[in-house]
């Protein structure tokens, strides 16, 4: 953990982390005190497998059909080296770079996970929190497991972002943007490449979708836009609908939507949850209304109406695409294949980034993500263009982990590994990073 007299959102927070890091590691390991969570970015990823239940890990870690993006995604970075540069003066170096009109103090961000519940029961109040002691902007899931309004309670001084799913129902969106406005995030990242959900192997396997459980919903059942469209489906004469098998692990599923829906009850006791049509309703609704496959450019320009916050496009892989949010006045771009969930044999992120990053020319930030998994990737990604880096399954595994504090670990890690990379490019900010730091494979 950071330990530090100055803010951890004031630049200077980060300065000299990696020494840090290290020597509060080795300090610690005289008296047999290990990490909390590994550090190799594959044993992280293994400890994980062990903590999760099959259903979590395979959720959390899955990608779309043979996980051929997934394996794109990293050998994109084995593209690229980083340039040692010795013989300079690095005893000095700052992390910090600017994104939507602030000085951060470092160029990371937590991309949206949603679903944290499979992974720890604090899910994102620890997330945010985690975040927030960091000075790390955390992206807010629409499929958190809290509602915003309690993640921002859990971290009041935490920076967030909110990701919107746009939905088929024009009311639910513009109830989530303003929600996400009244409640403090500083942008609203909006995703595009999930208005079909991808071909998710692992959890198709398992027959299991977390919102069928009731899972993942906690934005919506707490929104008045979407409880209006649940009471409606309520009300309304019931067609034949096929019959659920009674199995323990149907009155489970059953326990757990009941307790789910008590935001739609008024916080009924179980029994009567239970006997609600409410809890069931919602989750019908969620998944009837949580995306559509009719989403153009001219309905994203509804989003200005309902929302006076920055609006970053998140999914954009073609540079066609990247000049499409640049037409349309977007505040950002961000880069993303989804981190393989979407499409087998998707083009690997890296490889576009260069180029869509000449075709942006610095008017608007540039997000990134998709196969990073520690600081050097990072460094890559930084040195081709990107404004920031969004980490995804890691800090899902520290949070399955070691709850909060695994979270805290990944991310100084990786904070760690960029500030140590930086200096053996012979480099002392972040903002200094170009592809004259890197030689192509």
């Amino acid at each position: 953990m950071v330990t530090s007299s100055v803010a951890p959102d004031d630049p200077a927070a980060h300065r000299g982390i990696s020494r840090r890091t290290q020597s509060d590691i080795y300090r610690a390991g005289i008296s047999g005190t290990k990490p909390a969570v590994p550090i190799d970015p594959v044993a992280l990823k293994a400890a994980a497998r062990k903590a999760l239940s099959a259903e979590a890990f395979a959720y959390i870690a899955g990608g779309a059909g043979s996980e051929r993006t997934m394996t794109a995604n990293r050998r994109a970075f084995d593209r690229w080296q980083v340039w040692p540069r010795p013989l300079r003066d690095v005893s000095t170096r700052d992390l910090g770079v600017e994104f939507l009109g602030r000085m951060r103090p470092t160029p990371l961000l937590l991309a949206p996970l949603g679903v944290m519940e499979m992974a720890h029961a604090e899910a994102d109040l620890a997330v945010g929190r985690a975040a927030a002691s960091l000075g790390v902007p955390y992206t807010l899931s629409n499929q958190a497991s809290f509602p915003m309004e309690e993640v921002a309670d859990a971290a009041p001084h935490g920076s967030r972002l909110f990701q919107l799913y746009w939905s088929a129902s024009d009311d639910l969106n513009r109830s989530l943007l303003a929600r996400a406005e009244e409640s403090g995030c500083e942008a609203i990242v909006i995703t595009l490449d999930t208005h079909l959900l991808g071909w998710r192997t692992r959890d198709l396997d398992l027959a299991y979708l977390p919102f069928t459980r009731g899972m993942g919903i906690a934005q919506y059942t707490s929104d008045p836009a979407f409880q209006q469209l649940v009471r409606e489906r309520a009300a309304a004469p019931k067609g034949d609908a096929p019959g659920v098998r009674v199995t323990p692990r149907a009155v489970a599923a059953a326990l757990m939507i009941a307790r789910k829906g008590a935001p739609l009850t008024g916080g009924a006791s179980l029994r009567d949850n239970l006997r609600s049509p409410l809890p069931r309703a919602a989750v019908e609704t969620f998944l009837d209304v949580f995306s559509t496959p009719a989403l153009t450019g001219e309905e994203l320009a509804k989003a200005r109406e309902w929302t006076s916050l920055p609006i970053i496009l998140k999914g954009i892989v073609h540079p066609d695409d990247a000049q499409a949010a640049l037409d349309a006045g977007m505040d950002g771009i961000w880069i993303s294949n989804h981190g393989g969930r979407q499409i087998d044999r998707s083009v690997p992120t890296l490889d576009v980034l260069p180029e869509i990053a000449e075709r942006v020319a610095g008017r608007v930030p540039i997000v990134f993500d998709s196969g990073v998994r520690g600081g050097a990737d990072a460094v890559i990604a930084l040195a081709l263009g990107a404004t920031v880096v969004a980490l995804g399954r890691p800090y899902a595994y520290g949070l399955g982990i070691a709850g909060e504090v695994g979270v805290r670990e990944v991310m100084r890690n990786v904070l760690a590994e960029i500030d140590i990379t930086l200096g053996l490019a012979g480099l002392t900010s972040a903002s200094q990073l170009d592809r004259d730091a890197l030689r192509k494979v």
